[in-house]
């Protein structure tokens, strides 16, 4: 397995300009990052959206446009723009904007790479933190914790110190770190029971979730993420960065998709007991 430096050739440049566009388009959310005028729109779902999430899926776009002007590019903020390749690019500018608007740094900028509709690579950026996780399919799961400051965000990615990603070891749920975004979804689910179940059995249970929580699975710092609600957008970018790092990621009937409707990122030891504490 290659690191990022290694992907420049692969898919016409696409792996390699996946890493820089997401780096790009995090660093503009900080712009507006906890700004004491950040007006903050509440869209058809309640759901938060703010022009720091529009502008960075227009820089998204722009950034991809320009290199691949024949890819389809999906988001959340707009509508989808077909394109007539075999290449799909699915943004999410802000994951976690209620943590971005309440200043707290635990969002994340995602965008994924599919070809043919199977995923080709993944990256989830952490602008506030400067932690990125980036994820090629049979090129492994990366990691990098310090983006150079100063440098120019179209062309960082293979400059940065990349380390193997890897999931934990642990083999024994009540020994896990259980992470997710949001309690009260699941009961909007109907499945306040399986948050209660998976909360007793796990040695740890917090709200670092979104983009993040996923991050933390793949870099083995928690041992399984759950979203009782997920668009594409949300896990497409997650998908291989878990897979790549060796963990799992499904739908809670188990199936590897981003299109499910929820997801579970675990280390893969303990996947099919969480899958089982979701079903009941």
């Amino acid at each position: 397995m290659n690191d990022p430096r290694h992907w420049t050739e692969l898919h016409e440049g696409r792996l390699t300009a996946m890493i820089d566009i997401a780096i790009a388009a995090g660093r503009h959310t900080l712009r507006y990052y906890q700004a004491d005028d950040l007006d903050v729109i509440a869209k058809s779902d309640d759901s938060p959206v703010t022009v720091a999430d529009r502008e960075a899926e227009q820089l998204t776009r722009r950034l991809v446009g320009e290199r691949f002007a024949d890819d389809t590019i999906q988001g959340e903020e707009f509508p989808t723009q077909e394109g007539t390749s075999a290449y799909r690019w699915t943004v999410d500018p802000i994951d976690g904007t209620k943590s971005f608007v309440c200043g707290v740094p635990l969002y994340s900028t995602l965008l994924a790479l599919e070809m043919d509709g199977q995923p080709l690579g993944g990256v989830i950026f952490i602008p506030a933190l400067g932690e990125i996780a980036a994820a090629a399919i049979g090129h492994g799961c990366w990691h990098a914790s310090e983006l150079p400051r100063g440098a120019d965000a179209t062309t960082v990615g293979t400059d940065l110190q990349w380390a193997s990603a890897r999931v934990s070891k642990k083999d024994d749920l009540g020994r896990s770190v259980f992470v997710t975004s949001q309690v009260d979804s699941f009961a909007e689910q109907g499945a306040a029971a399986a948050y209660q179940s998976l909360e007793k059995q796990a040695w740890i249970t917090r709200t670092w979730g979104d983009g993040y929580g996923y991050l933390l699975v793949a870099t083995g710092r928690a041992d399984l993420m759950v979203d009782p609600i997920c668009n594409a957008w949300d896990v497409a970018a997650v998908l291989p960065v878990v897979v790549e790092a060796g963990g799992r990621f499904t739908d809670w009937s188990g199936q590897v998709t981003a299109q499910g409707g929820n997801g579970l990122g675990t280390n893969g030891m303990i996947h099919d007991a969480v899958l089982k504490h979701l079903a009941g």
